[in-house]
């Protein structure tokens, strides 16, 4: 801060630079984009996962099995590790409302797995169809970060999320009543319900978002690229203690298993009617979108409190509930259907806190801000997606072999649970590469 002088005449602050005008300007109307990407989110996300929710029917109609089932969960995996990032060089390349639109328009590929007459067409078709819902959310959030300032992002992010969150408590109610119709043909309308709201959603991308970095490119500037995926940058940012140790911690996030085989679980163990089990499902996510919101709120409380330490702390304390409430509802048959909703929704509500609360907000304070899309992409696509598609091809033969009940403890709870032990290791390095950034972001700002 300057000191002024005894009767020094204040100086006006600095008008803003060109770019900085044009994504203010974007800022005050923003509303129908922000609007129209949380719906478009929750649209897309709810088509690429209807398989956990229509899977029985899906399951009936063609007469498969479990291990058939994890072929098609293992290719949303495989869509998320390859084609996400792709999407999202694509966008950089030219133009990120453009890809949101071909993506929103590539529902089309769902719907015509509606019609598919074997588990071989179902398979190509809805694949190819998973191929567009993955460009939702990395190109969304390049978009939200222009829309919102710093000290913003967070209400953002928590807005997106709680949107899909809202529409999967009003959409999966509503698939599960197809289970009512005859023959197990359900799982079709489903296909066609969704498809047609995906290719709806596009003509609201189209009508309604705009991209500041369009209006950037019209008025001859340019933004950096840190919205630019590049496997360049993998080895710089691996040799970032932190982020491979997070890489690592991966192994042990097995819920995006669970995830896929929760409903079958409800249906095959506890005897729940395929229409029942998107109750229970409902209950479980109806926790999970609360926890989603308010992760980040506890995490920077416990940043408050305990400094650097406090997320680490927080993530350990979340995978050991974590660990503890997956035991309670996958391994223990409850006397009634109330305490069993009651002990999913506690579930849920514990679901998230750590993604949002731990882990986002520590990779984006060890990493280079240039870095940090290819940070997330590496870790939340690659490595991730590339571990949920092996373990998704193996739990469904395993599941059919064993049971889904002990696959789920030995596959989620007991890696949670060993995973609240490997976190002691971030109290090393966290704090360090948290510091060398911190004192790298103030030398760039003075420079």
């Amino acid at each position: 801060m300057t000191t002024m002088l005894p009767g020094q005449t204040p100086q006006p602050p600095l008008p803003p630079s060109p770019e900085e005008a044009i994504l203010e300007g974007a800022r005050r109307k923003r509303g129908a984009s922000v609007g129209t990407l949380s719906l478009f989110n929750a649209v897309e996300n709810q088509e690429g996962s209807m398989l956990a929710v229509l899977g029985p029917l899906v399951r009936n109609g063609f007469g498969i099995g479990l291990a058939e089932i994890g072929v098609i969960t293992a290719l949303g995996r495989a869509a998320r590790m390859i084609f996400g990032p792709l999407w999202s060089m694509i966008a950089d390349r030219w133009g990120r409302k453009g890809v949101l639109i071909i993506t929103a328009f590539w529902g089309v590929f769902t719907l015509a797995a509606g019609f598919a007459q074997n588990y071989q067409q179902f398979v190509l078709l809805y694949g190819i169809g998973l191929i567009g819902t993955v460009a939702a959310e990395p190109i969304s959030n390049g978009i939200l970060s222009d829309l919102y300032k710093d000290n913003e992002r967070g209400k953002a992010f928590g807005t997106l999320r709680s949107v899909g969150a809202l529409l999967g408590l009003v959409v999966t109610p509503i698939l599960g009543q197809l289970g009512n119709i005859p023959n197990n043909e359900g799982w079709r309308y489903g296909m066609y319900i969704m498809g047609g709201i995906g290719l709806l959603t596009g003509v609201l991308v189209w009508l309604f978002v705009k991209d500041p970095r369009d209006s950037l490119k019209k008025a001859g500037l340019r933004q950096g690229k840190e919205d630019q995926f590049r496997f360049g940058d993998v080895p710089k940012i691996l040799g970032i203690p932190t982020m491979a140790l997070l890489a690592v911690q991966l192994l042990f996030i097995t819920s995006l298993v669970l995830f896929a085989f929760i409903i079958f679980y409800f249906t095959d163990v506890r005897n729940y009617s395929p229409t029942e089990a998107t109750y229970l499902y409902t209950v479980f996510f109806a926790g999970f979108g609360i926890s989603s919101f308010v992760g980040g709120l506890i995490g920077d409380a416990f940043v408050r409190r305990m400094g650097d330490r406090g997320r680490i702390a927080l993530m350990q304390i979340y995978l050991a509930l974590f660990a503890l409430m997956s035991f309670l509802a996958t391994q223990i048959d409850w006397p009634s259907r109330v305490v069993d909703y009651g002990v999913w929704f506690v579930f849920g509500l514990i679901g998230s806190i750590g993604f949002s609360g731990c882990v986002l907000p520590m990779v984006s304070s060890v990493v280079p801000p240039q870095y940090r899309s290819t940070s997330f992409a590496l870790l939340f696509s690659f490595i991730q997606g590339g571990i949920s598609t092996i373990l998704s091809l193996y739990i469904g033969r395993l599941a059919q072999e064993y049971g889904l009940r002990p696959v789920l403890l030995w596959l989620v709870t007991v890696p949670y649970a060993v995973n609240a032990v490997f976190w002691f290791l971030f109290y090393r390095t966290y704090p360090r590469d948290k510091a060398r950034m911190d004192a790298l972001v103030r030398a760039t700002a003075t420079d």
